[in-house]
């Protein structure tokens, strides 16, 4: 029976915010290489740390030859708005958008940029029709929407032969999600979501068609130099290689190396995967056995492994923001609220740094909240 007692087990690391996120077990000050710091990241050691990021994301990912990866200013947001400034207006613009961010490209998309884009919506907790997509067009789209908890099942819906360009804002997918590279002209994430990274820095990969899109089409829009990847009609390789735009924090880079390091000792990739699995099969099991708990992204399919995104029978804003602070005061669980324009309700985050046991462990404090306040 329920009481008003606290459980006694609390998650050992109660960090399930969607970003920044958990960082990767083990992790401590300690482990992070000062020797860069307050030297010159255009030092020879500088770019010698800051392409050994690089080449471990590479090694990390399984990403093909084909594929440039560069760092870059301004989280994934940054990343995102570069790959739009830079290559957006040489064909029709088609944005999809069935979460906050993908929102946010499209009034990019409008307002900023004034493309007129096609926009094919969804609600939240649903994914639009796919086959609506024309590639004669460029297409952005958010390969996991981390404030609805839904995701692009597979790649099967991009054409090998498109013609326009994939825009794959995937921040909350990559490590985590067999990502089709040959389906991706552009992808841009953040350390700060599955490797417990740092924020203020983006990452941009680049495949072949959009190296080719950079280097044959010149927007007529003012560009801001942290946006320009070209320099006399030629792509600038210096930035994928560790020479970057402006100067970034190395300090977070180390950090980052930190995270990759820490990727590689649990199997790299696969195993990136299979703990980001394991967590949301916790979740799910938990979410199972509730019939006051529910997925925002009801069809499995569609639903994210990452940020989960659940409903709270008959729960208002208000009630969500009571549920979690009880939870936090008693460090059981932290930044589980749902993002602010999403449908009010609980987010969890099972992305690879999170450890199951606290995934599990975290089962018996969301009854006692839900005692508590319900």
């Amino acid at each position: 029976m329920l009481t008003n007692t606290p459980p006694a087990v609390r998650p050992l690391r109660p960090h399930f915010s969607s970003g920044p996120c958990a960082k990767p077990p083990g992790w401590s000050p300690d482990k992070i290489d000062t020797r860069i710091l307050g030297r010159s990241h255009r030092s020879g050691l500088g770019k010698e740390r800051l392409k050994l990021a690089i080449d471990l994301m590479r090694e990390m990912l399984a990403l093909p030859d084909t594929h440039r990866i560069g760092i870059v200013p301004g989280s994934d947001t940054g990343a995102f708005e570069m790959a739009m400034w830079t290559m957006l207006g040489a064909r029709p613009v088609t944005t999809l958008a069935w979460e906050s961010f993908g929102e946010g490209w499209v009034t990019d998309a409008v307002k900023q940029l004034k493309l007129d884009p096609t926009v094919i919506r969804a609600d939240y907790g649903e994914l639009p029709d796919l086959k609506q997509v024309d590639w004669s067009n460029d297409v952005l789209f958010t390969w996991n929407g981390t404030t609805s908890g839904v995701r692009v099942p597979n790649g099967d819906w991009i054409p090998a032969d498109r013609e326009g360009l994939s825009f794959a804002d995937a921040t909350s997918a990559v490590f985590a999600y067999d990502l089709p590279w040959d389906k991706i002209d552009v992808a841009t994430f953040s350390w700060q979501k599955v490797l417990g990274g740092e924020g203020g820095h983006g990452v941009l990969i680049l495949g072949p068609r959009a190296v080719g899109r950079l280097e044959s089409y010149t927007p007529d829009r003012p560009l801001p130099k942290i946006f320009r990847l070209t320099k006399g009609g030629k792509l600038i390789e210096g930035i994928f290689t560790g020479e970057t735009i402006n100067t970034p924090s190395m300090l977070a880079v180390e950090d980052a190396i930190v995270a990759l390091e820490w990727a590689r000792s649990v199997g790299g990739f696969e195993g990136l995967k299979a703990r980001t699995e394991a967590n949301a099969a916790a979740l799910d099991r938990i979410v199972e056995g509730r019939n006051w708990l529910g997925y925002l992204a009801q069809r499995p399919e569609i639903r994210s492994k990452t940020s989960v995104c659940l409903t709270v029978d008959g729960a208002d804003n208000d009630f969500i923001k009571r549920f979690a602070k009880l939870i936090e005061v008693e460090d059981a669980a932290y930044d589980i609220a749902g993002y602010r324009d999403a449908p009010p309700g609980l987010r969890i985050w099972c992305g690879a740094t999170v450890d199951t046991a606290d995934i599990e462990a975290l089962g018996p404090w969301l009854d006692w909240a839900w005692e508590q306040l319900k």
